[in-house]
């Protein structure tokens, strides 16, 4: 290390160079000599891909961060304004990047080679990551012989042992196989053409790649048909949306009050979810309430005590609420779902997300309770609730702030669930998205001091 970075010409010795080899000593150097600095885990990390990366000049900028972590800048990978850092990191995403991409969209095709069924696919790297990612593939077809054909290097496996040749030509790419009829079948039917955002789509598969992938030549027609599948989905969804009449003849008080309609609905077992639930969590509060809150489903807590956000979310929910100047005391707080549903996980019982039909079964309930409370404004907490309410269709993210008319009062909004500002991964995320949640609620509470729509 006693060579300053602007004494030393890096010049590549060969066209792949794999993993981090930051200097071949040639004989000019001497012999070893024992070093005695450190430095950061995390830059070796960085540098084993930063060395997979295609740029030439990789191995300079290598040694020149070493030299200046080595040199009195210890800490120099936390300023990460600084130029040699930013470009340091930019490549190893980048060779990151390049990973996971031949990870996802090699495409085995099976040919016959010396009475054996080989397995060989066809893969254009943007960096020199194939040594890196043969243990992978190595790991992931174990059983079967393979080789992944490059235009720089290729990798074999037959079943015990990984080698490298020379890169082949585009020529030897093998051709489709029976295979692809299948692959290409599944691939049509696991489509979803309700999620379709070709943006999306575009930036995790780029066109680039599509010339290797059998599904690609299905593609335009699936992006095309998708607006007319979407259209039929949901006409399907809106036709379940409501319990059958059966359960509303059976369920419901002929003359009900919010009384009646808790009692009745304690005994409710018109879907499975009542079988691993503690108890019915009905909605609660005044029952005069010109503002009403529809949340998902009960919680762990709620379940354990029959009261609806009681638990973390609700204590949450509290603080928001005096944060926008709402007396919980003076709104009504229900659920689109009256029963938790969980999954067990040790010890802990795990919030599962309701299904349509039993969201449409429940809301039974919600139609009763909105029949008495005829609220002024309606404020939805989260995707159920929202579905429920107002129907399929709804993106929380992208609608809340908007108001919509649903079937119960013609100013109605959604929000976030309090629970997925819980969820959120650090403070200032949290403390962002919180005052957002509580804008939306003040949003709802000023409202009711504006006049009613005339279509009220």
């Amino acid at each position: 290390m006693n060579w300053a970075p602007v004494e030393i010409f890096w010049q590549e010795w060969g066209t792949q160079q794999a993993f981090l080899d930051l200097v071949q000593e040639a004989d000019w150097i001497g012999a070893k000599q024992k070093t005695d600095f450190k430095v950061p885990a995390e830059f070796l990390k960085l540098a084993a891909k930063v060395s997979c990366h295609r740029n030439e000049q990789r191995w300079a900028l290598l040694y020149r961060i070493l030299w200046r972590l080595t040199h009195n800048e210890k800490h120099l990978l936390e300023v990460i304004v600084d130029p040699d850092v930013l470009e340091l990191r930019t490549m190893e995403k980048a060779v990151r990047h390049d990973i996971h991409k031949m990870r996802a969209f090699v495409r085995f095709r099976a040919v016959e080679h010396e009475n054996k069924i080989w397995y060989v696919a066809w893969f254009e790297p943007e960096h020199h990551i194939v040594e890196w990612n043969a243990p992978f593939f190595a790991d992931r077809f174990a059983a079967m012989n393979w080789s992944i054909l490059t235009p720089e290097r290729c990798v074999h496996w037959d079943g015990k042992t990984l080698s490298f040749t020379e890169g082949a030509p585009r020529s030897e790419r093998p051709n489709g196989d029976p295979v692809e009829t299948l692959w290409i079948r599944y691939y049509s039917s696991i489509f979803n053409p309700a999620r379709v955002k070709t943006g999306a789509m575009q930036a995790e598969m780029p066109k680039r790649y599509w010339k290797n992938l059998p599904e690609a030549a299905v593609i335009p027609g699936l992006l095309q048909e998708a607006p007319r599948r979407s259209k039929t989905m949901m006409a399907r969804s809106e036709a379940k949306l409501g319990a059958p009449e059966i359960f509303k003849n059976v369920l419901i008080p002929k003359r009900p009050d919010l009384e009646s309609l808790r009692n009745a609905a304690a005994t409710c077992q018109a879907c499975p979810l009542y079988r691993n639930a503690t108890r019915t969590v009905f909605g609660e509060g005044n029952p005069r309430a010109r503002l009403v809150l529809v949340g998902e489903q009960p919680g762990d807590q709620e379940d354990k005590q029959g009261h609806p956000f009681v638990g973390p979310a609700g204590k949450l929910l509290d603080r928001a609420l005096a944060d926008a100047g709402i007396d919980r005391d003076q709104i009504y707080v229900t659920n689109a779902v009256k029963h938790f549903k969980w999954e067990p996980r040790g010890k802990v019982r795990l919030h599962k997300k309701a299904a349509p039909q039993e969201i449409a079964t429940c809301r039974t309930w919600l139609e009763a309770e909105m029949q008495l409370l005829q609220p002024e404004v309606l404020l939805c907490l989260g995707e159920t609730a929202s579905t429920s309410v107002i129907g399929p269709g709804i993106r929380v993210m992208q609608d809340r702030g908007r108001w919509m008319t649903s079937s119960f009062t013609a100013r109605t909004l959604v929000t976030v669930h309090p629970s997925s500002l819980l969820r959120m991964p650090n403070e200032e995320t949290r403390a962002k998205n919180y005052l957002l949640f509580v804008d939306d609620l003040r949003m709802a509470a000023e409202a009711l001091a504006k006049p009613k729509p005339a279509a009220e």
